[in-house]
């Protein structure tokens, strides 16, 4: 898994690419999350479209970065959730823990509501 990071919109995008599976990879993406926390950058946008498989380290990975992030003040928004996805956060139940929308834009609209 790669990611990139953008702050548009009043928020920070980050764009995860590949296959999202925790270890290694999810330990950069907690540090960076950190940086931001510390930074008081703590609306974050994640968006998935460009992820190809998660698993359960990946959902993992992403409830660990959604209480930083409430922990802090703000919170984590999904966007751009691909069927596949969207089948495993309903199986898992989390479709009800994340709020997520069908594009980035609107994820971080939701922000100023």
């Amino acid at each position: 898994m790669n990611f990139n990071l953008d702050e548009r919109y009043n928020s920070v995008v980050i764009t995860l690419k590949g296959n999202v599976m925790g270890g290694p990879d999810g330990s950069k993406l907690h540090d960076k999350l950190h940086e931001l926390k510390e930074a008081g950058k703590t609306n974050i946008v994640v968006d998935l479209s460009k992820v190809k498989f998660m698993n359960s380290s990946g959902l993992g990975m992403l409830i660990s970065a959604m209480t930083t992030m409430r922990n802090a003040g703000g919170d984590l928004r999904l966007a751009n959730v691909a069927d596949r996805i969207q089948s495993l956060l309903v199986v898992t139940k989390l479709i009800t823990v994340f709020k997520h929308f069908p594009s980035v834009e609107e994820a971080a609209k939701s922000f100023d509501a």
